[in-house]
């Protein structure tokens, strides 16, 4: 099956267009938290799940009986809120915690773990929330009502789903607690407690689980390698063995079994795009042609639809579909069935993407259905088979209204090396597409997917207020072929720069944005890209946004003045070196390319923001660039968020720093300019 990028095209000119709303939408229409979130569905198809809050209170694990939608509350805390769950079985459900009103530095407790019935009879603790191991937290005396330690966690894949037992994986860390060493698998048995070891091939850092709920897969990424083991009757066999950042065209990425056993993968298979391979663990490798294809992306497997951790539909012991994330969500449907199921309700929700997620083994006709534009965040459904009634059960940001969204298109540009760039592009509501006021918005990583077509709250944020926003799609971003990614390396503040700055004078060239109104912005990498950005184009960007951005790539190597940042050590010893630069040998690249070395060349408005807890790129980054940048440049506004981490977790600190960078935009490139 070869699927081609007309979805999203067809989508843009089938969604009404309304007239623009008087008003413009708060900032905490776009940023507050969502207050449904996670619906799934029982393995029996009868019941619906979900983390639900009402304002002012905590998120709640609210359960639907669908014959008649009735609601009842399994579980909540008076101090916490319910994160992470799944079924365990048609009656029960295992949860995390977390306190989502605390910053990271004041989260006191680790999540945790927890099982109930869905009529919120049979609550269990399973585990401590102390990070102190050695804390006497338990519920009695008794072996069997002791609760484990705070480092076992969900499997996050839900298994058969027919027991009261669930797989946990139990961290185990390094003296420094610096890094995890190993993922010790366990079974654990949500009424009793009580865990059963799981044979294993050594060290893991992630394991898969087959149709019939077992482990049969384990991956191994805790060293040099990357090494995958298969589990053939009672023995671990090694299946691949490769670099951990290599090249190498065997590689593949399992995405699950089928109900016959058999392994899929995404696999290049001597191709530029990865697709989706059913693998001959026989002949150890993946079939000469793909099952799912797309024309100008790799294969993606789409986890976010409320289907847990596996992207392969399976009906009546049959695989019936696959799950994909490419320019847009979908599912690639391998029976007319559920192509006629699709058509049904796309027909129902026109101008929508509209995701289906069937219950494992239903004894009911109801279906879930995720949908959403670009004009719309994501809404949950629940569709009947036999009546054909839809009804909504949920949606993430409740206060946005359709109608005042910018729609965004789905461009490419040609980089000055003649490399296409795919870029996403935002334009505000009622605006004729010319003109206009631009922000480039540049996404972190570097070297993961970025933003898909769809409502995003940064883009439509910016949108709101008048502007029109690109977001370039930079060679080393991920999911558009190897050749892409690949270009990338070691090209920070290089050819990666150029495609960011080539993108802002596509727009300009096209006549849509006005080339004395263009500001760059982004957080983390997409921060790094803001000053670089100042610094290589000064003629190009009249002003820059930089949130928690890198300011120096040698100290992500060397860490220094406050805090130890958490990237890996096996990270910063093979993968760093090779895709962004070696402190040594590439010295004097990673100095001229280095926005604190180069700081004094900044002259243009600058908002700066950090975390003061943030050990992905500490505050010293921010700090130690703020020194030096201000010294020739005095339009400098500097936010610290101090007990914030990588991004700001509480609503409130979204939604201050937002209007802070509405009013520095309005100030630097807005209609009065």
């Amino acid at each position: 099956m070869n699927l081609s990028r007309t979805v999203a095209a067809s989508l843009l000119l089938a969604v009404c267009i309304a007239p623009r709303a008087a008003e413009l939408p708060p900032a905490s229409a776009f940023f507050e938290n969502s207050r449904f979130g996670s619906p799934k569905l029982s393995p029996d198809g009868r019941y619906l799940a979900a983390r639900v809050s009402k304002p002012g209170e905590r998120y709640r694990l609210s359960v639907v009986k669908l014959d008649d939608m009735s609601v009842k509350v399994a579980a909540m805390f008076g101090d916490a809120d319910v994160a992470y769950f799944e079924w365990v079985n048609d009656n029960r459900l295992v949860f995390n915690g977390t306190d989502r009103r605390a910053t990271f530095s004041d989260e006191r407790f680790a999540a945790g773990l927890f099982a109930v019935n869905r009529d919120g009879s049979g609550y269990r603790q399973l585990t401590k929330t102390n990070f102190r191991e050695g804390d006497d937290a338990a519920t009695g005396s008794k072996i069997s009502e002791r609760l484990l330690d705070y480092n076992h966690y969900l499997l996050g894949q839900p298994g058969k789903q027919d027991s009261d037992e669930v797989y946990i994986v139990k961290y185990q860390i390094n003296n420094n607690y610096t890094e995890i060493t190993n993922h010790v698998l366990l079974r654990l048995n949500t009424v009793t407690g009580r865990t059963t070891p799981v044979s294993s091939p050594g060290k893991a850092s992630d394991w898969l689980l087959d149709q019939q709920g077992e482990p049969r897969l384990a991956v191994n990424d805790l060293d040099k390698h990357h090494t995958v083991y298969v589990r053939e009757g009672e023995q671990w066999n090694k299946l691949l063995e490769s670099d951990a950042y290599g090249t190498s065209n065997n590689n593949f990425s399992p995405i699950g079994f089928g109900p016959d056993g058999a392994l899929y993968v995404s696999a290049r298979n001597n191709s530029d795009k990865s697709a989706l391979y059913r693998y001959d663990l026989a002949k150890r490798q993946p079939a000469a042609e793909p099952l799912v294809g797309l024309d100008d992306y790799d294969f993606l497997p789409d986890f976010n639809s409320g289907a847990d951790d596996d992207s392969l539909i399976v009906r009546d012991n049959k695989l019936v579909g696959v799950r994909y994330n490419a320019d847009v969500r979908g599912v690639a449907w391998l029976d007319a069935k559920g192509k006629a199921l699709q058509d049904k309700i796309d027909k129902l929700l026109p101008g929508l993407v509209n995701v289906i997620t069937l219950p494992k083994r239903p004894e009911a006709p109801w279906v879930l259905v995720a949908s959403y534009s670009d004009v719309q965040p994501l809404v949950h459904l629940v569709y009947n088979t036999e009546t054909g009634k839809l009804v909504k059960v949920g949606a993430s940001h409740d206060a946005i209204r359709p109608e005042q969204m910018g729609h965004q298109e789905l461009v490419r540009y040609k980089a000055r090396d003649g490399m296409q760039i795919p870029a996403l592009l935002t334009i505000p509501r009622g605006a004729a597409k010319k003109n206009l006021p631009l922000v480039v918005l540049v996404h972190g990583g570097p070297y993961v997917h970025g933003s898909d077509w769809g409502w995003n709250a940064d883009a439509q944020f910016l949108a709101s207020r008048g502007y029109m926003v690109l977001e370039p799609a930079y060679r080393g971003s991920t999911g558009y072929g190897w050749q892409h990614f690949r270009a990338g390396w070691k090209q920070w503040g290089l050819k990666m720069q150029d495609d960011i700055a080539d993108g802002a004078r596509w727009a300009i060239a096209q006549g849509y944005a006005d080339g004395k109104r263009i500001c760059i912005a982004g957080a983390s990498y997409g921060g790094y890209a803001t000053l670089m950005g100042l610094v290589n184009d000064p003629d190009l960007y009249k002003c820059g946004v930089n949130w928690a951005g890198v300011t120096d790539i040698k100290l992500m190597y060397t860490g220094a003045w406050s805090a130890v940042s958490d990237m890996s050590d096996r990270w910063l010893a093979y993968g760093a070196p090779t895709m962004i630069g070696d402190p040594a040998s590439d010295a004097a690249q990673l100095a001229a390319t280095s926005p604190l070395v180069q700081a004094a060349r900044i002259k243009q408005p600058l908002l700066l923001a950090y975390g003061g807890d943030d050990r992905r790129v500490p505050l010293y980054h921010g700090e130690k660039f703020l020194s030096a940048v201000k010294v020739g440049n005095p339009d400098i506004e500097w936010i610290v968020y101090d007990k914030e981490g990588h991004g700001w977790r509480l609503p409130q600190n979204r939604i201050d720093f937002w209007n802070r960078v509405e009013k520095f935009l309005d100030h630097q490139i807005g209609a009065a300019h």
